[in-house]
């Protein structure tokens, strides 16, 4: 069924699983050449993730960070997009199984990216919430108001002290973020919008495994971070890990339990890997090893580009960074290894250019490490903004984007508190046995 609905093409096919930043990326290189692109994805949109927890703390609309495929590629004469999922591939016939039909390539690329890493504990699984894409964000944005407002009307001190307690767990970038976005909800916004409710008894706190916060980046930004975020009322645990949670009391490795009803589960991620990709070709993090050329191991004509992907080298024992910039590089030379590849030369091995790393604390706070450079603050702060802005797909994006920040740094508030979808556990679309 899919094949009839797909237009036929005298050119070899790639197909692109995913439309994330590698995936979108490879394809606009592929613009007017001798290839036919077919991109697959389960939605029609890319999210800029990086900004889903300014989504989940009602500092911008979802639509914000969401931008519509099919208007990324209009007048591409050589795309064509497709809804689905891909429930399995067939390296042997060159077919992948969808939720719409078999569909051949001549080659393929994965770029599923990666999703949370609960570590095979279900019970943090259901238990706690993440953050991965729009709609766990709208699910996190609720449940933080649902718990605010039962908060209320709650006469158990218990009680009310879990509704009001927030627990993250992870301390990189995204664990980092999102403490720092509570933060300042505490402080500016939620003592005018809850008057009845005294928010000092609102304790935020943020768990990292290890020594230390965004252990991906420069011990400079690390402590800095850290400063930032005890000066704004953070508690920062590190060097504890959480041993249980049965969704209202967690109980960590020093034996100290936290009543509380809201966990944000940062603390790791996985792979998203297509079923019939071979175990020996799959790595640490469920991630898909590759060659220099992004060409799965022990695979002819199937490659994997972004946060699936796992390049291990010198410098990169575990593989490239899960970041924006990785995959975009990657996108890029994989499309002109194509070309030369479908021309009979010899396709160029992917070198990353890391760009650097960098997080946002909160108002004026940010860290940011540009290869031997550091620096933290309100300078940071505006690099932090200026890099984000500009990375938004769409035009409209980054402008409802800028109106926003600038309404917020000037009204210390956050416009969009809307409990649009009611959230409940028992709605969540998978269901997950608890043991």
């Amino acid at each position: 069924m899919a094949e009839n609905s797909i237009p036929e093409s005298a050119f070899p096919r790639v197909v692109i699983v995913g439309g994330g930043f590698g995936g979108i990326e490879l394809a606009k290189r592929l613009k007017k050449q001798d290839v036919q692109v077919l991109m697959l994805d389960r939605h029609n949109y890319h999210t800029f993730q990086p900004l889903l927890y300014q989504v989940a703390t009602g500092g911008l609309e979802a639509d914000s960070i969401a931008f519509p495929l099919r208007k990324i590629f209009k007048g591409y004469p050589n795309f064509t997009f497709r809804i689905t999922e891909v429930l399995r591939v067939d390296p042997q016939l060159k077919t992948l199984e969808t939720t719409i039909g078999d569909i051949k390539y001549d080659y393929l690329v994965i770029a599923t990216g990666s999703d949370t890493n609960f570590f095979g504990q279900k019970k943090m699984e259901h238990f706690t919430m993440s953050m991965k894409t729009i709609p766990e964000a709208l699910n996190l944005r609720s449940m933080i108001l649902q718990n605010l407002e039962e908060a209320l009307i709650s006469s158990d001190p218990d009680a009310k002290d879990s509704l009001m307690n927030f627990v993250v767990v992870g301390g990189g970038p995204t664990g980092v973020e999102l403490s720092g976005a509570l933060a300042e909800l505490k402080k500016h916004v939620l003592p005018k919008d809850y008057p009845e409710l005294n928010i000092d008894n609102m304790d935020i706190y943020l768990i990292e495994g290890s020594a230390a916060i965004l252990g991906g980046m420069s011990p400079q930004a690390s402590k800095k971070a850290k400063d930032f975020l005890e000066e704004m009322g953070v508690i920062v645990l590190t060097d504890l890990l959480v041993e249980s949670y049965d969704g209202a009391v967690i109980k960590l490795s020093n034996g100290r339990s936290i009543l509380t009803k809201n966990v944000l589960w940062s603390a790791g991620v996985k792979g998203c890997v297509l079923e019939g990709i071979p175990k020996e070709s799959i790595t640490k993090g469920n991630r898909i090893l590759v060659d220099p050329y992004n060409k799965v191991k022990d695979l002819e004509n199937i490659f994997a580009i972004g946060d699936v992907a796992a390049m291990i080298t010198e410098k990169y024992p575990n593989g490239h960074p899960g970041v924006a910039p990785a995959a975009i590089q990657q996108g890029e030379v994989l499309a002109q290894n194509f070309l030369r590849m479908i021309k009979n030369q010899q396709p160029k091995p992917f070198i990353y250019n890391d760009k650097g790393s960098m997080a946002t604390v909160g108002r004026n706070k940010a860290v940011v490490d540009i290869g031997k450079i550091r620096f933290q603050g309100v300078f940071a702060w505006f690099v932090w903004m200026f890099v984000h802005l500009m990375s938004l797909v769409g035009f409209r994006n980054k402008v409802v984007t800028f109106v926003n920040w600038v309404w917020s740094y000037f009204s210390y508030d956050r416009g969009i508190r809307l409990i649009i979808r009611p959230f409940s556990r028992e709605s969540m679309t998978e269901d997950i046995t608890v043991k």
